[in-house]
């Protein structure tokens, strides 16, 4: 049984963590503004899927194969950015041509580019290996205790970045002429632009 202060920390902890804008919320933002939040979901869902994927490495205790993948995380890590260069420019330049909505992306495109820019941060896995021992009581069985910090983790993780997809979606409903058409295009650009660059300026420590 895991001591519940530990517990209540740890939410705590990573509401904080959670709240604060990274690529990954960077991404939603932008998806949501330019496609509403019930499409922006789909990313939200990659993020998931991407923190997913770093506690599975990381809980099962590989710290040795996080060193040796660190160069793979490295070449993907350019290859988020590019994409997300890509996309923030393309977004920047589209042209108003009407007042409805714009192309509607695919679920699964955003979820793959939710996946890949979360994934991609080796930032955020170190971190989750020197964050998720701080809050496990050595007295008890590491095994139970690690299983309900990460799906409590995955669960403040989608519930949060969810919640700024709504809001997000909220702020970009107020763009409805050609002139706000155009602006948020290149709200949308500049922040997909601005996740690529928090991507490029990640550093392993």
């Amino acid at each position: 049984m895991m001591d519940l202060n530990l517990y209540i920390a740890f939410f705590a902890a990573t509401t904080i963590m959670i709240l604060l804008p990274g690529p990954s919320v960077m991404l939603t933002v932008a998806h949501s503004i330019s496609f509403g939040w019930r499409r922006a979901l789909a990313t939200v869902t990659g993020a998931t899927i991407g923190v997913g994927i770093q506690l599975a490495i990381t809980l099962v205790g590989m710290t040795s194969l996080m060193v040796l993948m660190a160069e793979w995380f490295e070449w993907l890590r350019w290859a988020g950015v590019a994409y997300l260069a890509y996309l923030g420019i393309q977004q920047w330049r589209a042209k108003p041509d009407s007042e409805a909505a714009p192309t509607v992306r695919s679920g699964r495109s955003l979820l793959i580019q939710g996946v890949v820019v979360t994934t991609a941060n080796p930032k955020s896995m170190f971190f989750l290996a020197a964050f998720f021992p701080q809050f496990i009581d050595p007295v008890a069985a590491p095994g139970p205790q690690f299983a309900l910090l990460g799906v409590t983790f995955l669960a403040i993780t989608f519930g949060f970045t969810g919640l700024w997809a709504v809001a997000a979606s909220h702020a970009g409903g107020a763009f409805r002429t050609r002139r706000g058409i155009r602006l948020r295009n290149r709200i949308a650009g500049s922040l997909m632009l601005g996740a690529g660059l928090g991507l490029a300026l990640v550093r392993r420590s």
